[in-house]
């Protein structure tokens, strides 16, 4: 069975016991919500600035090792056979430090995913507090995230909370 068969299961299996128990079940689209913040725009910008100047970086060390490799190969010829070792090695160290800078900056725990945290997560925990208070407020048991659903084949417009939240979020 495949993901998304299991997800459209599981979505019609809570639903339904929702409905037993006459529970009220609304929505949101995350992404809407975040196009109305101001803060998380200035946030994407700041980030996608950060994302080109790392490139940057990697881009002007692997443009290094690819002059140091054509250097190498027109110069193989006149090298004896522990220089060319010697070389080769240097290309292979460099090669190996950029992809270490490479994971610096966009591996899991590197200085991207460290900027993206500190800039995303004061916006989501914002938004997260106010998912909770228009649910609250609405006497919803449950809220999703069209958004981040796959396989939403339908949805019902009045159950829609994203203005609800953007309003709550002050915007």
């Amino acid at each position: 069975m495949n993901m998304k068969k299991v997800i459209a299961i599981l979505f019609a299996m809570i639903f339904g016991a929702l409905q037993l128990n006459a529970q009220k079940i609304g929505y949101f689209n995350s992404e809407k919500v975040l196009s109305a913040i101001p803060a998380y725009k200035s946030a994407q910008q700041q980030l996608e600035s950060y994302s080109n100047q790392y490139q940057e970086v990697i881009d002007a060390e692997y443009a290094k090792i690819e002059t140091l490799y054509n250097r190498y190969q027109q110069q193989k010829g006149n090298l004896t056979a522990q220089a060319r070792q010697v070389r080769e090695n240097e290309i292979i160290q460099k090669e190996q430090e950029v992809k270490k800078l490479q994971q610096d900056y966009f591996g899991q725990e590197g200085q991207m995913q460290q900027h993206s945290e500190r800039l995303m997560q004061p916006i989501m925990d914002k938004v997260d507090a106010a998912i909770a208070k228009v649910a609250r407020d609405g006497g919803y048991a449950l809220v999703l995230d069209v958004a981040s659903i796959q396989g939403v084949a339908y949805k019902n417009e009045q159950y829609d909370l994203s203005d609800a939240v953007i309003k709550a979020l002050g915007y």
